[in-house]
């Protein structure tokens, strides 16, 4: 059998010799990625991947790696849950933690681009079940792209520590303004808008509250319908309390040691900036999809208000949603996260069409992700230098 383009005659043969090749060459970058490596960024000892999820006390890992604006490959290690033994799958659901932000900021995109919000109006145009605080910094015209760049002014530095299964959960506007049962304090502002970038959970709260009012639906609804649906996001979900059926391929919780928590995850009622539940194959989706955005070829975004993910403020390292973070010799657009029990990154090329997503079910599995990162940016070539041409 013999498939013709044009005037060109490729047999079956030679078809599957390519993809084969092409095979190889995966197989080849995974071994070069989990062999024993030195030196190496984190100063470890030459630990492949398995023996440093071992002494760092990580039960399960996740990695998907992008290229050419597509999947190139995923893999896992360990297992998801120390007390059933559980193997991570490339199904297994993490908590995205933070990484929940800039999945949110790309609904409020969509959103601009329907014509349904605006970056720059005063976001009191928009909030109807809550109000910004009546003070002289909130008022001074606070904006979707403040809240989203962490650069609106609010003074809220913490991180939100989630709850227990068991216990009664706050309302959105309690979280807001610090009453009970929320177990963080209010959020306040300590400055005008624009004038200091400081990381802010409660701004994107306010974000949540504004897509909630303007569509009419909860959250975690809209998500599904503006976000993981349209990019194929089939493993992830905003709901919180994470439904039993989806729990089955849950990862749990771990402490530093790699041990069980008392609950097998927290839930977080703070969905759109810490309630993503996902995979690495579902959140290189996404990175995919705004990579693709930047060249004009999304159905979703236009590359107009794509750019917005990618150009900070003016004030800090924000865009709408991320950080942007210079690697090397390239440019990425980077988001890290951190849950009770859960570590993760984020980090997709601006221009190049390349990157990866780690997740980890440990309090110490950020001590491995950036030296996975730096593995795969080697054996995958990124951003090098050509070698001098001889003289």
């Amino acid at each position: 059998m013999a498939i013709k383009f044009g005037a060109l005659i490729i047999s079956a043969a030679a078809v599957l010799f390519f993809v084969g090749q092409a095979q190889d060459a995966v197989t080849a970058q995974i071994a070069r990625v989990e062999a024993a490596q030195s030196p190496n960024r984190q100063g470890f000892d030459p630990y492949t991947i398995q023996e440093m999820m071992k002494s760092f006390h990580v039960p399960g890992l996740s990695i998907a790696v992008v290229r050419d604006f597509k999947l190139h490959w995923t893999k896992t290690y360990g297992v998801a849950d120390v007390v059933t033994d559980a193997p991570v799958t490339t199904e297994t659901r993490f908590q995205a933690a933070s990484i929940s932000k800039p999945v949110t900021a790309f609904a409020v995109l969509r959103a601009v681009d329907a014509g349904k919000l605006s970056l720059d109006e005063d976001v009191d145009k928009y909030l109807k079940s809550w109000k910004l605080p009546a003070n002289e910094y909130a008022r001074g015209g606070v904006t979707l792209r403040a809240l989203l760049s962490h650069t609106s002014g609010t003074g809220d530095g913490f991180g939100f520590p989630g709850y227990s299964p068991s216990a009664k959960l706050p309302t959105l506007e309690q979280v807001l303004d610090g009453k009970p049962p929320s177990n963080v304090g209010p959020v306040f502002w300590e400055r005008l808008p624009f004038t200091a970038q400081k990381y802010s959970g409660g701004g994107i709260e306010i974000v949540q509250v504004v897509l909630q009012d303007v569509y009419g639906k909860p959250f975690a609804e809209i998500m599904q319908e503006q976000v993981l649906a349209p990019v194929g996001m089939i493993n992830s979900t905003y709901e919180q309390p994470l439904p039993a059926a989806a729990d089955q391929s849950a990862a749990r919780a771990h402490d530093k040691d790699g041990k069980a928590m008392d609950a097998k995850w927290h839930v977080y009622p703070e969905q759109a900036a810490a309630g993503l539940w996902t995979t690495p194959m579902d959140l290189a989706k996404l990175g995919i999809e705004v990579q693709k955005s930047l060249r004009g070829e999304s159905k979703l975004l236009s590359r107009r208000t794509a750019l917005e993910m990618v150009a900070p403020t003016g004030t800090g390292p924000f865009a709408i949603g991320f950080a942007i973070e210079k690697r090397g010799e390239g440019w990425y657009f980077v988001h890290d996260g951190s849950n009770w029990g859960f570590r993760s990154d984020l980090a997709m090329h601006r221009l190049k069409g390349y990157g990866i997503v780690v997740m980890t079910n440990s309090d110490s599995g950020g001590q491995i992700i950036s030296e996975i990162e730096a593995r795969v940016a080697t054996a995958a070539n990124w951003d090098s230098l050509d070698k001098p041409v001889p003289r």
